[in-house]
This record gives structure tokens, sequence and C-alpha cells, in this order.
């Protein structure tokens, strides 16, 4: 950046470049509300010394020009190791709260990112074990926080966007990655008042040009963003997409426009908000799962609520309590899809509350069984179903109340190949030995039981024999719940 152009971006209010950090999961959809330009696109680098006038630049300091008493500046006190925070306490979990001595940072983090938790019982664990607080790991090969960025990015990639807005939230908006995902979660659910409030009160976080202009605009000043757009593009501090995006956004003349604009190779959910407030919005379906919480808004409708919801509770990521409320919210009013399901959900509602679900239960079964969403139905209703009886309906109800591990009248048989030897827990590094069994327990969803029950065997070495026993039950229960050929 010039000298000369130097105070034009002071003026704007506009952040100065700094050195962005890499994404530390999979999660390369997040917003760069915090990042800097481009290396190429301004002569100024991150790294480089910062140009006079700016603080931290060589030369004398600036002189005040008069007497008075400055505004004061309220900064929150950081909370120290990011790494210490959790949702609940680790006798609540039911988890050591030393699990993770022994192991490295590092190693955790990459573990906790790669560990697939496709069975609802290992999901359920892998909950618990991203949002308890749990004593960080003494070696310190990578930065404070490194591990609850992990924890907190994969329960973005899971779609439980409520959990990891509540464990960012109970660190703080102290450092830049956890700002850019308290900001592109409140985007993600379409509030962006919030969001923007999120980023005018946290002292110290130098937002992007891109999320400033959008907020500027939010808040009603249309006239300092358009300014601020101008001067971002003259710096060459914005690219030419994003560019495009926000002069859409802000100039009228582009309403009645039938330009469709080209949605970017990576959406974030700042591109997202955008496209949807030029009246181009962006399906959601084929864009990472926690974007589906977009479609959960009350201006949406029923179907595009219903879809989101069901994509949301097949990941784990949606309570059962709420899909179920929003089935019966309204008559079905086509056929096919989602209306079946929620035509069956609204005549088995009925039959539980006469009594008697025996008539409506096996037809509800088979169409989310159609859809692979037996285990769906089974989170929403297995508790209201009685034990006992015969018929069909009988062993659907045996079926839904063993999958979520109530109690039934006759125990269930275990498919024998899940049969491993006891082994002996380990000593140290516990917490890599749980991901890995829990690895080892989803692989017998591809067929593989013999490596599903040493994940079993470890699981209950590790004194986790209740979630061992509901992963052996779901396993064997796979067959009867999956789709029919």
């Amino acid at each position: 950046m010039s000298h000369r152009l130097l105070p034009l971006a002071l003026a704007l209010g506009l952040a100065l470049p700094a050195q962005a950090q890499q994404p530390l999961s999979a999660s390369d959809w997040l917003s760069g509300s915090v990042r800097g330009p481009d290396r190429e696109s301004s002569a100024w680098r991150p790294g480089d010394a910062p140009p006079p006038g700016v603080p931290g630049a060589p030369g004398p300091k600036p002189v005040a020009t008069t007497g008075e008493v400055g505004p004061v500046q309220v900064t929150r006190l950081g909370i120290g190791n990011p790494d210490t925070v959790g949702l609940k306490t680790p006798r609540k979990a039911g988890l050591p709260a030393d699990l993770w001595a022994g192991s490295s940072a590092a190693t955790l983090a990459g573990l906790i990112l790669r560990t697939p938790a496709r069975l609802p019982a290992m999901n359920a664990l892998l909950d618990r074990l991203l949002t308890t607080q749990l004593t960080p790991p003494s070696q310190a090969d990578t930065p404070p926080g490194t591990l609850f960025l992990a924890r907190a990015d994969r329960l973005l990639d899971a779609g439980a966007v409520d959990r990891a807005q509540a464990l960012l939230t109970a660190a703080g908006p102290t450092t830049p990655e956890i700002f850019r995902r308290l900001f592109d979660i409140a985007l993600l659910e379409g509030d962006e008042a919030r969001a923007c409030e999120i980023m005018n009160t946290t002292p110290g976080i130098a937002p992007s040009f891109a999320a400033r202009i959008f907020c500027l605009a939010q808040t009603g000043d249309w006239a300092a963003a358009a300014i601020s757009l101008h001067g971002a593009e003259t710096l060459g501090l914005l690219d030419q997409g994003q560019a495009v995006l926000l002069t859409h956004f802000l100039d009228d003349a582009y309403v009645d426009s039938d330009q469709m604009l080209p949605p970017s190779d990576r959406m974030t959910p700042l591109d997202f908000r955008i496209h949807e407030a030029i009246g181009q919005p962006l399906p959601t379906s084929s864009l990472p799962i926690a974007f589906a919480h977009s479609d959960l808004r009350p201006n949406n409708g029923w179907k595009a609520r219903l879809d989101a919801a069901e994509r949301l509770a097949r990941a784990g990521a949606m309570s059962p309590a709420a899909l179920r409320a929003l089935y019966s919210e309204q008559k079905p009013a086509a056929s096919g899809g989602v209306w079946e399901r929620a035509g069956a959900m609204r005549t088995l509602e009925a039959a539980l509350a006469g009594g008697d679900p025996s008539p409506a239960l096996p037809a509800a079964f088979d169409e989310f069984r159609k859809a692979g969403m037996a285990d769906v139905l089974a989170a929403m209703i297995a508790a209201d179903l009685p034990q006992g009886g015969e018929g069909r309906s009988a062993e659907i109800a045996t079926i839904l109340r063993q999958w979520q591990g109530l109690p039934v009248p006759v125990p269930l048989v275990l498919d024998p190949a899940l049969n491993a030897e006891a082994v002996e827990p380990p000593s140290t590094q516990r917490g890599e030995a749980l991901l890995t069994a829990m690895a080892d327990v989803d692989a017998g969803l591809d067929g593989d039981m013999a490596r599903a029950g040493r994940g079993l065997a470890m699981l209950r070495a590790l004194g986790l024999g209740a979630e061992a026993d509901l992963a052996a039950a779901q396993l064997s229960l796979l067959p009867v719940m999956r789709p029919s050929p």
C-alpha cells in the first residue's frame, strides 16, 4: 500500500492487512472476515514493516495535537488458553478430566477432525468429547487454542451450529479465529444484526474489507459502505468476484437487473448472505451441512424447512423433538418424498395420542427406512412405544427401542462377529485410544465387524461400557434398519 493511499484507508475505517492464519480443519468455507488481502493485491504485504503512521511502524511516534482526553477503549480480558473451555464438566460427561494426558495437541486435533462418527451412539459420544471441559495436553507443540478450534470446527462440519456457537461464546471472541467463526454462525442463522454487533463490539479484531462494508450497509450507513467499497477497490483489496457482489448489494441500479451472478467456487456464509440480499438466493443442498440452518428460518416455506431439518437430523445435528414438532406443523400439501414422511408422522402421532400406535407404526417405519431414516424415527418416537405385544407393529417397536438402548422384553442377540477379546486400557494417551476405537467401531457400518469388535473392546477397557453396548446393538440392528435392497 503506498504512503499516499494509506490515509485514505485509515479514513475509511478499513482494516489494515494482517497475517492470516490457515484454517485448522476442512471447514474452509468460513468467511475471511478478519483476513487481509492476498499478497499480490497490494504493494504492502503481510509480514512487511508497517508503513509510517501505522502502529508498530518504525520512526518517531505520533504526537497529540490537543490536550483533550481521547475516547476510552474497553478491551475484554482474555481467558487464557481456550483449550480449557467446555460446556460441561468431565464428571457430568462421564469422561476422565485427564483424557488428553500424554498426547500432543496437534495429534489430538488431527484425530478429532478425521475420526468418523456415523453411528448414532458414536456421534453422541463424539459430541460429549468435543464439548467437555478437559485438561489440555501438556505437550506444547502448537499454539494455545489449536485443540479448541479443532473441536469447534468438527462441530461446525457436523452441522452442530448451536453447540459450536455455545463453545465459542464460552471462550469469547478474543482472537481473530474465534471471532470469524462466531461471525459466520450468526450469518448462517440469518442474524446479520448480531453478526455485525459481534464485529463492532470486539476490540482488537480488524475485520476484512468485505465484512466491514457489509456491516456498514446493515447498520444503515449506505454512504459509508459505498465509499469504503470504492476505496477498497482503488487499493486493490477486494478480488473481482467479491467486488462485483458487493456492488450489486449496494447499488440500487441492479435491483431490476436480470444479471445472475455465478456463485463462487468457495461459498462462504458472507457471500451466501449477500446473494440472498440481492435477490439471488442459493440452494443449500450442495453446500456444507451447516448452511442448512439458513433454511430453518420461519420466512422459508415448510418444505424447505423440512428438507433442511431432515438433513440435519440425519447427521445428528438437530434434536429429534424439534424435527417431530416440525413434521406436525401443517398438513402435507402433496405426495412423495418428504411429504410422505410428514403424512406418516401425522398419522402416527394421532395413533400414539389414541394409545395404540400399531395401526400406523408399520407404514411410518417403512417410509422412514426407505429414506435411510429409520434411526431418526427411532430417536423421535421409540420412548413412546409400548413394550411387548404381537404382530409386526410389536416387532418394529422392539427394534426401535433396542436401537435407542431402551428396555425390551427379550434381549437382543448381538452379531457374533462383534465378539473380541478384552484388552487392557492404556496408561496414557487414552484420548488417542478412544478416538481410534471410535474409528474402528465406525468400520462396522461398512461391514468390517471384526474391526468394530476390537473398537468396542477398547471402549469397554476405557470405562465406556454403556456406549459400547449401545453401539453393538445398533451395529447388530443395521440389516433391519437399512433400506431394503
